[in-house]
């Protein structure tokens, strides 16, 4: 499956676009649409800066990678807007976070209602450095726009 124009638009608004490389609340380099790895081969970090257009280019091949994730670890049938919703959440906590979730066992079980009710518990940020986890409000928001998403018939 691809991700669908629902699921682009939440990865968007939720990670919104900065042209120039900041630290997410977790403290992660971060730069354009949530992109947190290289550009143009070099690792994001202090001073980098692109544009409007790159950072598209980038979004587009970081879903691409995300929606292998998803499709690769998904053993039951979804919908569209489960699928757009998983890839949203993938791209946020990462691949490895995804596969050993609670989340996609119940899914990959075909607890649909179970899948979904997992969504909210990941809303949690190392926003210091200290270990600790905190609930984080974008993160809570996001979470829910999600779950909607991914329980819309």
């Amino acid at each position: 499956m691809r991700t669908d124009t629902k699921g682009i638009k939440l990865i968007e608004k939720f990670e919104g676009c900065k042209l120039k490389a900041y630290k997410c609340p977790a403290g992660v380099w971060t730069i354009g649409i949530g992109h947190t790895g290289t550009v143009l081969g070099k690792k994001v970090g202090p001073g980098m800066k692109i544009t409007y257009p790159h950072a598209i280019r980038i979004l587009n091949t970081d879903i691409k990678k995300f929606e292998t994730y998803v499709n690769q670890y998904v053993q039951v049938p979804v919908t569209q807007n489960q699928f757009d919703a998983l890839v949203s959440f993938c791209f946020n906590v990462g691949p490895g976070n995804l596969k050993k979730s609670t989340l996609l066992k119940k899914l990959n079980k075909k607890d649909y209602a179970g899948a979904a009710a997992e969504f909210p518990k990941w809303n949690k940020g190392d926003i210091d450095g200290s270990g600790t986890l905190v609930a984080i409000a974008g993160l809570t928001r996001r979470r829910k726009a999600e779950q909607e998403l991914f329980n819309l018939k």
